[in-house]
């Protein structure tokens, strides 16, 4: 045998991974707990460690600094022996010859290849948002990366007293900005082209419950109406409005990142199309996970399903056999007095619908039920019985008649409340962790790294600690 065929024999398997979001260092972790026996290298086009991009509104609204953000230091890359290269930007994927090349002109070659792209910002049509130079109009500010956040924080800051600013977009992450522009004192108004905030997880009902909810803290909410014109008086709306502003933050619009994919030959229709081992449906050693790729014609767009996907395709390249199957929908808004859970598609599954609206204390709970199961269901205001209802929905449970009525007239419980949660009841939505397991740990910071319980949207972290200080309590 010539001696290049025993080193080719030898040598480990190289799985490089592009992106170095939530979902690649999801799977990392998985890999390394896993005892993955290949060498992994992480090429991330951001110069910081991954981030938890869920939290950037809580950096932005002040309730958390930014290095709270990081995932995981460069040094436990290190120490694992995983190869994280930030600032590594790649230019192709050249599937022939088995390698990625970085915009330097460096190549490195992969015997599996994962794409953890993400999705990036869209413009929405807006005249004047782009100046003749290319660049954005400096009262224009997106808000997806940590740079993002660091530059509006910078622009919030220098403003003068009274300085006004309009969020285009009322879905979740345009809720989130508003509430927080409005906590650091910047007079806020909102713009929403279709006719109620949040319409593509909650009825009327709901968009109502959360405009009142914003109006208190002196919000101005637009729906109905499209941004078309920024000037220098202010932006125009299609209704005749001008709004004055110093500031314009745009939410609205997001597309999964496939122009790697594009240009490498693969098959991409919204998302990157992937199998069932989440592998490109053109080469078996290509996988794409999270914002960027698409399974059985749906793209996800949140934390937790990929996570999901993660932790499935690390036990599929561990050599477990596995098959995803989609994922659960539990999408949650992460901000201060602001609770909204969306399970499933309530707008759009079929079903006996029960809801209990009380727009005066601003709660809206709604469950859609199919059979006596609970298969969506979306709920603002009062998030106290979340993990049962959570429970009860990826269990498919057949309820009783009466049941969900029950869970939607409950009362808001009281704080101590997680002691009485049983074993089983989840409690972290996003990485799907459970009261026992958290039990099971003996400090908070235990939690977070065996369990990765609220290090996702955070909304969690209070139970968390109940959790933990009960388990200590002497019976």
């Amino acid at each position: 045998m010539s001696a290049d065929k025993i080193d080719q024999r030898k040598r480990r398997e190289r799985l490089v991974i592009v992106g170095n979001g939530m979902a690649t260092t999801r799977l990392v972790e998985e890999l390394v707990a896993r005892q993955y026996d290949g060498d992994i290298i992480v090429l991330g086009d951001e110069d910081h460690p991954a981030y938890n991009r869920i939290l950037l509104s809580a950096v932005l609204e002040g309730t958390h600094p930014i290095d709270a953000l990081t995932l995981r230091q460069p040094e436990w890359y290190a120490g694992q022996g995983v190869d994280l290269r930030t600032g590594a930007r790649v230019l192709e994927v050249e599937r022939e010859l088995r390698d990625v090349m970085l915009v330097d002109g460096t190549k490195i070659e992969f015997d599996k290849l994962v794409l953890a792209t993400g999705a990036i910002p869209t413009l929405p049509p807006i005249r004047g948002l782009v100046q003749l130079d290319g660049s954005l109009h400096p009262k224009v500010h997106a808000f997806r990366s940590l740079a993002d956040c660091e530059r509006l924080i910078e622009a919030v800051e220098a403003l003068p007293e009274g300085s006004r600013a309009v969020v285009v977009g009322g879905g979740l992450l345009g809720l989130q900005v508003a509430r927080a522009l409005s906590v650091r004192g910047v007079a806020t108004e909102v713009v929403e082209g279709t006719e109620h905030l949040l319409s593509q997880q909650v009825d009327r009902r709901g968009g109502t419950v959360l405009k009142r909810h914003l109006k208190k803290l002196g919000t101005e909410v637009y729906t109905g109406a499209r941004a078309v014109r920024l000037t220098d008086e202010g932006l125009k709306l299609d209704n005749g409005f001008s709004l004055e502003t110093d500031l314009v933050v745009l939410t609205a619009g997001g597309r999964p990142s496939t122009a790697l994919a594009r240009r490498a030959g693969l098959t991409v229709r919204r998302g990157v199309v992937v199998g069932d081992q989440l592998q490109s449906i053109d080469d078996d050693a290509i996988f794409a996970i999270g914002d960027c790729a698409e399974h059985d014609g749906k793209v996800t767009g949140f934390v937790p399903p990929a996570w999901e996907q993660a932790s499935l395709l690390a036990a599929h390249l561990t050599g477990e056999d596995v098959k995803y199957a989609g994922s659960r929908a539990v999408a949650r808004l992460r901000a201060t007095g602001l609770d909204v859970a969306v399970l499933g598609d309530p707008e759009h599954t079929e079903g006996d619908v029960v809801e209990v609206t009380n727009p005066i204390v601003g709660t809206h709970r709604k469950l859609v039920v199919d059979g006596n199961i609970i298969v969506a269901g979306t709920l603002i205001g009062d998030l106290s019985r979340i993990g049962l209802i959570t429970q009860l929905f990826d269990r498919r449970t057949i309820l009783a008649d009466s049941e969900p009525g029950e869970l939607l007239m409950a009362e808001r419980l009281e704080a101590d409340s997680s002691i009485l949660l049983p074993d089983e009841a989840e409690v972290c939505a996003c990485a799907g962790v459970s009261a026992g397991r958290i039990r099971a740990c003996r400090t908070f910071e235990e939690a977070r790294e065996k369990t990765r319980a609220t290090t996702g949207c955070g909304g969690c972290a209070s139970v968390v600690k109940e959790l933990i200080e009960s388990a200590k309590a002497p019976v």
